[in-house]
């Protein structure tokens, strides 16, 4: 296995000081050639520590002047710049454990052969437990439907019902293929992410890694997953709005849908899962702004409480004058 083989493309918005600690965790691989950070939107002084890392280290490239143009977008300038033989997506809310970038290569050229592949690691939650989305089976209209309105619950063990994201199933012994596996680590050779014509900058916001895994399989690459690579991924780190963000996510189930499987089911049923797709976000964008109305109602509340104290100390001690 070669030293400095692998191009790591983080792409950033507003990250906030975890974006550091995935810079740092990245280049202290030693298979790491050059880590390119996208600055889709950050603060004046976060681009400015950035342009001073890049100048003192070499290895930092960074790509910025764009503006928001989005996950796939940002993907596809980041891979431009990079000059690796292989391509490692990583988001900037990811660290990476020792050793996670060499186990990726290894077992991906081991699995894939010399065809396309594509691999990605065991994702974990900051308290150390398995993070949904890592391992994911193939997202059609109806398990769409069957992960939205929870339908895995009248017969959670029955192939029918059985859920996109697997990580509530046995974690596996060791690397094994995987319909989808998360943009959030996403390592492949440069052909196979070229061959495919690398993201699909339709999808603004989310889906993108499920088309991309589409694509890579359709064209007869390999899509695997490994146990043996950790990453912490802390998840929801950049400063967005909630509610773009639900949008985001069903223009984007919507748009996957349409691409993929028009003409597929029967007519009306991908209108269906897209009516279920915008109620949950109604639904949730409802439950945001209930729990900011409380929350604001509650800050209310406690300020007036401690207006009518500082009220009621004050007239105390003008009486007693």
């Amino acid at each position: 296995m070669l030293d400095g083989t692998v191009s790591v493309v983080v792409v950033s918005y507003f990250t906030g000081p975890l974006l550091w600690r995935c810079l740092a965790a990245a280049l202290a691989q030693p298979e790491v050639r050059d880590v390119v950070v996208v600055d889709n939107g950050n603060w004046d002084r976060t681009r400015d520590d950035l342009a001073l890392m890049a100048e003192a280290d070499d290895r930092v490239h960074v790509v910025t002047g764009q503006g928001n143009v989005g996950f796939a977008a940002g993907c596809n300038l980041g891979v431009a710049a990079a000059s690796g033989e292989v391509i490692f997506i990583l988001n900037p809310d990811a660290i990476l454990a020792p050793g996670a970038v060499a186990t990726l290569l290894r077992e991906g050229r081991r699995y894939g052969g010399r065809g396309a592949w594509l691999i990605g690691g065991r994702l974990l939650n900051p308290d150390g437990t398995v993070q949904a989305g890592a391992r994911r089976g193939a997202l059609t209209p109806w398990t769409a439907l069957v992960e939205m309105t929870r339908l895995y619950r009248v017969a959670p063990r029955h192939p029918y019902f059985r859920r996109f994201n697997q990580h509530g199933e046995p974690e596996p012994d060791g690397t094994v293929p995987m319909p989808v596996i998360s943009g959030a680590c996403m390592m492949m050779p440069r052909e196979t992410y070229e061959a495919v014509g690398g993201m699909d900058e339709a999808y603004f916001l989310h889906v993108e890694d499920v088309d991309f895994c589409v694509r890579v399989g359709a064209a007869g690459g390999k899509v695997l997953y490994t146990p043996k690579a950790e990453v912490t991924h802390y998840k929801s780190s950049s400063r967005a709005n909630r509610f773009r963000i639900e949008q985001l996510k069903a223009h984007s189930l919507h748009l996957y849908f349409r691409r993929h499987f028009s003409g597929v089911y029967p007519p009306g049923f991908l209108t269906l899962v897209s009516a279920v797709s915008w109620g949950g976000v109604g639904l949730r964008m409802a439950k945001l702004t209930a729990q900011r109305t409380i929350g604001l109602t509650g800050v209310g509340r406690r300020s007036g409480a401690r207006g009518g104290v500082r009220a009621a100390r004050v007239t105390g001690r003008a009486a007693e004058r």
